[in-house]
Protein backbone atom coordinates (compact mmCIF):
# COMPACT_ATOMS: atom_id res chain seq x y z
CA UNK A 1 0.00 0.00 0.00
CA UNK A 2 3.02 2.41 1.07
CA UNK A 3 4.27 1.99 -3.04
CA UNK A 4 1.01 3.18 -4.21
CA UNK A 5 0.29 6.00 -1.78
CA UNK A 6 4.28 6.85 -2.89
CA UNK A 7 3.28 6.93 -6.59
CA UNK A 8 -0.16 8.77 -6.44
CA UNK A 9 1.40 12.24 -6.43
CA UNK A 10 3.12 11.66 -9.76
CA UNK A 11 0.55 9.46 -11.35
CA UNK A 12 -1.48 12.55 -11.66
CA UNK A 13 0.62 13.79 -14.28
CA UNK A 14 -0.70 11.34 -16.34
CA UNK A 15 -4.07 12.78 -16.46
CA UNK A 16 -4.37 14.85 -19.69
CA UNK A 17 -1.85 13.11 -21.36
CA UNK A 18 -3.40 11.66 -24.88
CA UNK A 19 -2.71 9.02 -27.87
CA UNK A 20 -3.88 9.19 -31.40
CA UNK A 21 -3.56 6.54 -33.91
CA UNK A 22 -5.52 6.12 -37.39
CA UNK A 23 -6.72 3.04 -38.86
CA UNK A 24 -9.03 1.76 -41.46
CA UNK A 25 -11.70 -0.47 -41.67
CA UNK A 26 -11.09 -3.46 -44.37
CA UNK A 27 -13.42 -5.74 -45.41
CA UNK A 28 -11.04 -8.66 -44.36
CA UNK A 29 -10.93 -7.83 -41.00
CA UNK A 30 -14.77 -7.59 -40.70
CA UNK A 31 -15.02 -10.90 -41.83
CA UNK A 32 -12.07 -12.16 -39.48
CA UNK A 33 -14.86 -10.53 -36.48
CA UNK A 34 -17.59 -11.47 -38.51
CA UNK A 35 -16.10 -15.69 -38.63
CA UNK A 36 -14.45 -15.38 -35.02
CA UNK A 37 -18.33 -14.68 -32.83
CA UNK A 38 -19.61 -16.85 -35.54
CA UNK A 39 -22.00 -14.89 -36.95
CA UNK A 40 -23.72 -16.57 -40.30
CA UNK A 41 -23.51 -13.51 -42.62
CA UNK A 42 -22.05 -12.38 -46.02
CA UNK A 43 -19.38 -11.16 -46.82
CA UNK A 44 -18.83 -7.63 -46.17
CA UNK A 45 -18.39 -4.94 -48.89
CA UNK A 46 -17.64 -1.25 -49.07
CA UNK A 47 -20.33 1.12 -47.70
CA UNK A 48 -21.55 -2.01 -44.86
CA UNK A 49 -22.64 -1.29 -41.06
CA UNK A 50 -19.66 -2.55 -39.10
CA UNK A 51 -20.74 -4.70 -36.43
CA UNK A 52 -21.09 -3.13 -33.02
CA UNK A 53 -17.73 -3.84 -30.97
CA UNK A 54 -15.42 -3.92 -33.56
CA UNK A 55 -14.18 -0.80 -32.87
CA UNK A 56 -12.32 -2.09 -30.15
CA UNK A 57 -9.73 -3.61 -33.16
CA UNK A 58 -9.14 -0.37 -34.39
CA UNK A 59 -5.91 1.80 -33.50
CA UNK A 60 -4.87 -0.13 -30.35
CA UNK A 61 -1.75 0.92 -29.22
CA UNK A 62 1.67 -0.74 -30.93
CA UNK A 63 4.56 -1.90 -29.36
CA UNK A 64 7.66 -3.89 -30.41
CA UNK A 65 8.21 -6.93 -28.86
CA UNK A 66 11.13 -5.83 -26.57
CA UNK A 67 8.68 -2.90 -25.00
CA UNK A 68 6.32 -5.45 -23.82
CA UNK A 69 5.97 -6.18 -20.15
CA UNK A 70 5.84 -9.58 -18.18
CA UNK A 71 2.15 -9.84 -19.07
CA UNK A 72 2.20 -9.01 -22.36
CA UNK A 73 1.14 -5.48 -22.58
CA UNK A 74 3.25 -2.48 -23.49
CA UNK A 75 5.25 -1.44 -20.24
CA UNK A 76 3.91 1.35 -17.79
CA UNK A 77 5.09 4.34 -18.03
CA UNK A 78 4.33 5.41 -21.73
CA UNK A 79 0.84 6.36 -21.97
CA UNK A 80 -0.73 4.33 -18.99
CA UNK A 81 1.02 5.35 -15.31
CA UNK A 82 3.77 3.50 -13.97
CA UNK A 83 1.10 2.10 -11.11
CA UNK A 84 2.93 -0.88 -9.24
CA UNK A 85 0.30 -3.46 -8.24
CA UNK A 86 0.82 -6.60 -11.36
CA UNK A 87 -3.00 -7.49 -12.00
CA UNK A 88 -4.49 -5.31 -14.60
CA UNK A 89 -7.89 -5.29 -15.84
CA UNK A 90 -10.87 -4.12 -18.17
CA UNK A 91 -13.62 -3.04 -15.17
CA UNK A 92 -16.23 -1.11 -18.08
CA UNK A 93 -17.01 1.23 -20.30
CA UNK A 94 -19.77 3.46 -21.03
CA UNK A 95 -20.10 4.14 -25.02
CA UNK A 96 -22.00 6.29 -27.26
CA UNK A 97 -22.99 5.03 -30.55
CA UNK A 98 -23.43 7.87 -31.98
CA UNK A 99 -23.37 6.97 -36.00
CA UNK A 100 -22.26 3.57 -37.56
CA UNK A 101 -18.69 2.54 -38.29
CA UNK A 102 -18.38 1.56 -42.11
CA UNK A 103 -16.48 -0.76 -44.16
CA UNK A 104 -14.06 1.90 -46.08
CA UNK A 105 -13.71 4.13 -43.46
CA UNK A 106 -10.44 5.59 -42.57
CA UNK A 107 -11.16 6.11 -38.36
CA UNK A 108 -9.19 8.53 -36.27
CA UNK A 109 -8.64 6.73 -32.36
CA UNK A 110 -7.89 9.87 -29.59
CA UNK A 111 -7.70 8.38 -26.42
CA UNK A 112 -6.91 10.70 -23.18
CA UNK A 113 -6.22 9.60 -19.50
CA UNK A 114 -9.30 11.85 -17.65
CA UNK A 115 -9.07 10.37 -13.97
CA UNK A 116 -6.89 8.46 -11.66
CA UNK A 117 -8.05 7.18 -8.84
CA UNK A 118 -7.04 4.92 -6.16
CA UNK A 119 -9.15 3.08 -3.40
CA UNK A 120 -9.55 0.23 -0.70
CA UNK A 121 -10.62 -2.94 -1.80
CA UNK A 122 -11.72 -5.65 0.48
CA UNK A 123 -8.42 -7.69 -0.04
CA UNK A 124 -6.21 -5.27 -1.48
CA UNK A 125 -5.41 -1.59 -2.65
CA UNK A 126 -7.35 -0.68 -5.98
CA UNK A 127 -6.17 1.85 -8.39
CA UNK A 128 -8.67 3.08 -11.23
CA UNK A 129 -7.88 4.37 -14.04
CA UNK A 130 -10.57 6.52 -16.64
CA UNK A 131 -9.49 6.46 -20.54
CA UNK A 132 -11.72 8.36 -22.57
CA UNK A 133 -11.79 7.36 -26.40
CA UNK A 134 -13.30 8.88 -29.09
CA UNK A 135 -13.41 7.39 -32.77
CA UNK A 136 -14.11 9.85 -35.48
CA UNK A 137 -14.57 9.36 -39.04
CA UNK A 138 -14.69 12.19 -42.12
CA UNK A 139 -18.53 12.09 -41.29
CA UNK A 140 -17.80 13.28 -37.21
CA UNK A 141 -17.41 11.30 -34.04
CA UNK A 142 -19.27 7.85 -34.50
CA UNK A 143 -18.28 6.28 -31.26
CA UNK A 144 -17.26 7.66 -27.34
CA UNK A 145 -16.27 5.77 -24.96
CA UNK A 146 -15.17 6.11 -21.39
CA UNK A 147 -12.95 2.89 -20.15
CA UNK A 148 -12.31 1.97 -16.62
CA UNK A 149 -9.29 0.02 -15.77
CA UNK A 150 -8.50 -1.16 -12.42
CA UNK A 151 -5.09 -2.37 -11.17
CA UNK A 152 -4.53 -4.81 -8.36
CA UNK A 153 -2.42 -7.07 -6.38
CA UNK A 154 -1.93 -10.96 -7.82
CA UNK A 155 -4.55 -12.97 -5.09
CA UNK A 156 -6.66 -15.73 -6.22
CA UNK A 157 -10.20 -15.33 -6.77
CA UNK A 158 -12.89 -16.48 -4.25
CA UNK A 159 -13.52 -20.52 -3.88
CA UNK A 160 -17.22 -19.40 -2.60
CA UNK A 161 -20.09 -17.18 -4.65
CA UNK A 162 -20.51 -13.92 -3.43
CA UNK A 163 -22.49 -12.08 -5.93
CA UNK A 164 -25.42 -12.61 -7.28
CA UNK A 165 -26.48 -15.81 -8.55
CA UNK A 166 -28.53 -15.57 -11.29
CA UNK A 167 -32.42 -16.26 -11.40
CA UNK A 168 -33.57 -18.54 -14.77
CA UNK A 169 -36.51 -16.97 -14.61
CA UNK A 170 -34.95 -13.14 -14.77
CA UNK A 171 -33.72 -13.60 -18.61
CA UNK A 172 -36.32 -13.43 -21.23
CA UNK A 173 -33.24 -14.06 -23.51
CA UNK A 174 -30.14 -16.49 -22.64
CA UNK A 175 -27.38 -18.27 -24.59
CA UNK A 176 -24.87 -20.49 -23.98
CA UNK A 177 -21.34 -19.59 -24.51
CA UNK A 178 -18.69 -22.29 -25.34
CA UNK A 179 -15.11 -20.05 -24.74
CA UNK A 180 -12.28 -22.29 -26.19
CA UNK A 181 -9.04 -21.51 -26.53
CA UNK A 182 -8.99 -21.10 -30.39
CA UNK A 183 -12.24 -18.19 -29.46
CA UNK A 184 -10.33 -15.80 -26.99
CA UNK A 185 -7.13 -16.27 -29.09
CA UNK A 186 -8.32 -15.00 -32.43
CA UNK A 187 -10.28 -12.35 -30.24
CA UNK A 188 -6.91 -11.23 -28.47
CA UNK A 189 -5.68 -10.75 -32.31
CA UNK A 190 -8.24 -9.21 -33.54
CA UNK A 191 -8.20 -6.90 -30.73
CA UNK A 192 -3.79 -6.85 -30.78
CA UNK A 193 -4.37 -7.48 -26.85
CA UNK A 194 -1.47 -8.82 -25.94
CA UNK A 195 -2.56 -9.44 -22.29
CA UNK A 196 -1.19 -13.23 -21.43
CA UNK A 197 -4.43 -14.03 -19.51
CA UNK A 198 -6.05 -14.67 -22.84
CA UNK A 199 -4.15 -17.33 -24.38
CA UNK A 200 -1.14 -18.63 -21.94
CA UNK A 201 -2.66 -20.43 -19.52
CA UNK A 202 0.66 -21.30 -17.41
CA UNK A 203 0.84 -17.88 -17.51
CA UNK A 204 -2.97 -16.83 -16.14
CA UNK A 205 -2.98 -19.76 -14.02
CA UNK A 206 0.85 -19.93 -12.15
CA UNK A 207 1.55 -16.56 -12.01
CA UNK A 208 -1.44 -14.42 -11.65
CA UNK A 209 -3.31 -17.26 -9.96
CA UNK A 210 -6.49 -17.23 -11.78
CA UNK A 211 -8.76 -20.72 -12.37
CA UNK A 212 -8.16 -20.80 -16.29
CA UNK A 213 -7.62 -18.64 -19.38
CA UNK A 214 -9.76 -15.44 -18.49
CA UNK A 215 -12.59 -14.47 -21.43
CA UNK A 216 -12.03 -10.95 -22.24
CA UNK A 217 -14.74 -8.12 -21.17
CA UNK A 218 -15.36 -6.91 -24.16
CA UNK A 219 -15.95 -9.96 -25.82
CA UNK A 220 -18.44 -10.75 -23.06
CA UNK A 221 -19.99 -6.88 -23.98
CA UNK A 222 -19.64 -7.96 -27.54
CA UNK A 223 -21.81 -11.15 -27.19
CA UNK A 224 -24.33 -9.19 -25.01
CA UNK A 225 -24.65 -6.41 -27.77
CA UNK A 226 -24.99 -9.77 -30.06
CA UNK A 227 -27.78 -11.45 -27.79
CA UNK A 228 -29.90 -8.03 -27.95
CA UNK A 229 -29.21 -7.23 -31.55
CA UNK A 230 -30.63 -10.86 -32.37
CA UNK A 231 -33.37 -10.49 -29.98
CA UNK A 232 -34.54 -7.38 -31.27
CA UNK A 233 -33.69 -6.73 -34.98
CA UNK A 234 -33.37 -3.57 -36.94
CA UNK A 235 -33.31 -1.58 -33.36
CA UNK A 236 -30.12 0.70 -33.21
CA UNK A 237 -28.50 0.65 -29.53
CA UNK A 238 -27.53 4.21 -28.67
CA UNK A 239 -25.81 3.24 -25.55
CA UNK A 240 -24.24 0.98 -24.19
CA UNK A 241 -22.57 0.63 -20.32
CA UNK A 242 -21.18 -2.78 -18.94
CA UNK A 243 -19.27 -3.41 -15.66
CA UNK A 244 -17.10 -6.17 -14.92
CA UNK A 245 -17.78 -7.87 -11.82
CA UNK A 246 -15.48 -10.63 -11.42
CA UNK A 247 -13.24 -13.04 -13.77
CA UNK A 248 -15.08 -15.89 -16.40
CA UNK A 249 -12.81 -18.39 -17.74
CA UNK A 250 -12.59 -21.29 -20.30
CA UNK A 251 -13.25 -23.80 -18.04
CA UNK A 252 -16.89 -24.59 -18.79
CA UNK A 253 -19.60 -23.02 -20.62
CA UNK A 254 -21.44 -19.65 -19.28
CA UNK A 255 -24.38 -17.76 -20.42
CA UNK A 256 -25.38 -14.36 -21.69
CA UNK A 257 -28.51 -13.12 -20.77
CA UNK A 258 -30.67 -10.39 -21.32
CA UNK A 259 -34.64 -8.65 -19.88
CA UNK A 260 -36.44 -5.54 -22.04
CA UNK A 261 -37.15 -2.95 -19.44
CA UNK A 262 -39.05 -0.35 -21.02
CA UNK A 263 -39.15 0.09 -24.94
CA UNK A 264 -35.89 1.56 -25.39
CA UNK A 265 -33.64 0.26 -22.13
CA UNK A 266 -32.75 -3.21 -21.80
CA UNK A 267 -30.95 -4.87 -18.62
CA UNK A 268 -27.99 -7.42 -19.96
CA UNK A 269 -25.37 -9.69 -18.11
CA UNK A 270 -23.53 -12.51 -18.29
CA UNK A 271 -22.49 -15.17 -15.48
CA UNK A 272 -19.62 -16.89 -14.84
CA UNK A 273 -18.29 -20.61 -14.38
CA UNK A 274 -20.42 -21.09 -11.45
CA UNK A 275 -23.73 -19.02 -12.34
CA UNK A 276 -23.27 -15.90 -10.78
CA UNK A 277 -23.50 -12.59 -12.61
CA UNK A 278 -20.13 -11.72 -13.91
CA UNK A 279 -20.85 -8.88 -16.25
CA UNK A 280 -23.54 -6.08 -16.22
CA UNK A 281 -24.46 -4.05 -18.59
CA UNK A 282 -27.28 -1.41 -19.28
CA UNK A 283 -28.18 -0.48 -22.85
CA UNK A 284 -30.42 2.29 -24.42
CA UNK A 285 -31.89 2.20 -28.08
CA UNK A 286 -32.43 5.19 -30.36
CA UNK A 287 -36.09 6.89 -30.46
Amino acid sequence: MDDVRDGARDWKRWIGLGHTSADRITASRVAAWDATLDHDVAPPRDGDVAPLGFHWTLGPPIARESDLGLDGHPRRGTFLPPIPLPRRLWAGSRIAFNQPLRVGDRVERKSVITAIEEKQGRTSPLVFVTVRHRFQTDDGVAIEEEQDLVYRELAAPSAAPDGIVDLSDAAVWRRTIHPTETLLFRFSALTFNGHRIHYDRRYATEVEGYAGLVVHGPLIATLLLDLMQTHMPGVAIERFHFKAMRPTFDTSDFAVCGAPETNDHCSLWSTDNRGVRAVEAQAWTRP
